[in-house]
């Protein structure tokens, strides 16, 4: 697997994006020693970033203040 692809199916996984045919080339790619090393490698430098993000602005990353998805205000 491609590194470009190994990344687009984890953006797509992170952002709850993944379609069935892209879930299994990902749960494909677990079985693969190549590219679960990928995938740790893309996922570790993804989570460096959010540490990183964090650290600059802890204020703007206060999960209380986020709007919660799926979250309706019509509850009537």
């Amino acid at each position: 697997m491609s590194g470009h692809y190994a990344t687009y199916l984890l953006e797509q996984l992170i952002r709850n994006k993944l379609s069935i045919e892209e879930l299994g080339d990902f749960l494909a790619g677990l079985e693969d020693e190549d590219s679960a090393q990928t995938y740790s490698d893309i996922l570790e430098a993804y989570f460096q970033e959010l540490i990183k993000q964090q650290r600059q602005d802890p204020s703007s990353d206060d999960i209380s203040e986020k709007p919660q998805p799926n979250a309706s205000s019509d509850k009537g």
